[in-house]
């Protein structure tokens, strides 16, 4: 079972940043793609950005810009940067991990981007 461990959520002042880590319990990232969603109650999960094993990231038009997403291979984690944040930025902050055997995904952290 792979597990994932987030870390560096946080308060912070809108124009502020921010950086969120996700460290997986695995060999490699293989095929693997690595994603940061962010959900607010009584919403769905929405996808941020992803990379892939090879390196090729997507991010959402809301946060161009401003979030960068990257990994470090050797240490099988994965980053998600956040400059510029604004107030709509808030919410809980989850990695995935989608591989051939299944999606998992972290416990959360939480975001909150103050006016």
């Amino acid at each position: 079972q792979v597990q994932l461990v987030e870390s560096g959520g946080g308060l912070v002042q809108a124009g502020g940043s921010l950086r969120l880590s996700c460290a997986a319990s695995v060999r490699s990232f293989g095929s693997s793609i690595m994603s940061w969603f962010r959900q607010n109650p009584g919403k769905q999960r929405d996808m941020v950005a992803s990379i892939t094993a090879a390196g090729t990231t997507n991010v959402a038009n809301s946060v161009k810009g401003r979030f960068t997403i990257s990994s470090n291979d050797a240490k099988n984690e994965w980053y998600l940067q956040m400059n510029g944040l604004k107030p709509e930025d808030t919410g809980v902050y989850y990695c995935s991990l989608r591989n051939i055997r299944g999606d998992y995904w972290g416990q959360g952290t939480q975001v909150t981007v103050s006016s």
